[in-house]
């Protein structure tokens, strides 16, 4: 069943900006253990800046990418926060690349 994750946010949760970025870590870690079922992971809003290098979740990210994952960072949402010099998975994807996976995925959770 093709999963898809959409991570708004440039942490896991409301509060507390550090125990939200500890437990997105922690979540996209054990999310290698669903790698046959995850097939994506979608990047907008401030959840495009975890996907530059120095983020809080740059290597979780790394590893689910070289597994198989296709993380998708929105485009317009890299030029917004002016990322382009610092991103991790180039190129950025666009709103109907973004549209396209989570039509085509089973489940969509959103973090």
């Amino acid at each position: 069943m093709p999963t898809a994750i959409v991570i708004n946010r440039a942490q896991m949760g409301a509060g507390d900006e550090d125990l939200g970025r500890k437990i997105l870590g922690s979540c996209l870690r054990k999310l290698s253990s669903f790698e046959d079922e995850l097939e994506a992971i979608v990047l907008y809003n401030e959840g495009a800046k975890l996907a530059t290098r120095g983020s809080c979740v740059a290597v979780e990210l790394g590893h689910l990418h070289e597994r198989g994952v296709d993380v998708l960072v929105c485009g317009t949402c890299v030029d917004h926060y002016n990322l382009g010099d610092r991103l991790l998975f180039a190129p950025a994807s666009n709103m109907d690349d973004i549209l396209a996976t989570l039509r085509k995925a089973d489940k969509v959770i959103t973090l």
